[in-house]
């Protein structure tokens, strides 16, 4: 494991923070108004933070959702240097997280094959 592999995962952990903070006191856009920011990753030389973020209400708008973060990631990235100390400021690559989805689903399949067996035990 490298030295600063513990450095890595607490400045990604400040980053995912303090985006959440910037997107919901300071960006202002209707699109952006119920994302969630659910993981974010470092390259190891700080040059790029992927930045996972999942919508709650509109799934089907990922394609708006997504220009609007490209669109807004200059200003938060210019936050972000103020708010952190960091010699680079990663730029940001903003991913959809289709994990929260596919929990979803899993969950719902588990429901369904769980009311199946009572079913064919009744």
């Amino acid at each position: 494991m490298p030295k600063d592999f513990h450095r890595q995962l607490r400045v990604a952990d400040q980053i995912q923070r303090e985006l959440a903070d910037l997107l919901t006191h300071e960006i202002k856009d209707p699109r952006l108004g119920n994302i969630t920011i659910t993981a974010v990753e470092i390259s190891r030389d700080y040059a790029y933070a992927k930045v996972f973020y999942t919508a709650l209400d509109n799934q089907d708008n990922s394609s708006l959702i997504e220009k609007a973060l490209a669109k807004a990631s200059g200003h938060l990235r210019s936050s972000l240097s103020k708010r952190i100390k960091l010699r680079i400021v990663p730029q940001l690559i903003f991913t959809y997280d289709q994990s929260v989805e596919h929990g979803a689903y899993l969950s719902r399949l588990i429901d369904e094959a769980v009311a199946q067996e009572k079913k064919n035990k009744s």
